[in-house]
């Protein structure tokens, strides 16, 4: 079955870093574990760390093997680092599943030509937010911080006739629970 024909939805999240898109996923996970949901976890050229994103940490060698064998629906580069969601998804999709992704702003527009179905999940924060997120996460320097924060003033230009946009700055539950109601959409 070809993407495009699939049972499922794609539910596409993008927004800034420090917008807590983890954070959410993570809720709604924990919250949608009766209904026919799953989450992908992406596949990525850094290390797994003990309060952020659950990934699948691969080597530049073994992403370029996979690249090379046609086992990523979607792939991208950013930030130094590789980020893959694996075919997986489109079985997932066949079986009538939704599918969750943390996907990129950068290939939305490939993504919507894959899958032109899919919902795509903006979730933001001020710009204060995003900065206290950022400083507290200790990942960057402040250099890099003040870049991410730059970097989050294109997502107000994202544009998708199915743009979600979900405020994740006003508590986890209430964002997460915005989040779990786009799945009671028909």
């Amino acid at each position: 079955m070809s993407p495009d024909q699939h049972g499922g939805r794609l539910y596409y999240v993008i927004g800034p870093s420090g917008s807590g898109k983890d954070s959410l996923m993570r809720y709604a996970r924990q919250h949608l574990l009766e209904r026919p949901v799953i989450f992908a976890h992406r596949y990525i050229t850094r290390a797994v760390e003990l309060e952020g994103e659950n990934h699948i940490c691969l080597t530049m060698d073994e992403f370029e093997q996979r690249l090379g064998h046609g086992l990523f629906a979607m792939h991208w580069a950013s930030h130094g680092l590789h980020y893959g969601i694996g075919i997986e998804i489109d079985t997932w999709m066949a079986q009538g599943l939704d599918v969750v992704v943390n996907g990129s702003r950068a290939w939305l527009q490939k993504a919507s030509e894959r899958y032109p179905d899919l919902v795509p999940v903006l979730v933001w924060a001020p710009e204060e937010v995003l900065e206290s997120r950022l400083v507290a996460r200790q990942r960057e320097c402040a250099a890099d911080v003040l870049r991410r924060l730059e970097r989050a003033a294109e997502y107000d230009h994202v544009d998708h006739p199915a743009l979600v946009r979900l405020r994740n700055d006003n508590g986890l539950e209430e964002t997460g629970e915005a989040f779990i109601r786009l799945f009671d959409r028909a």
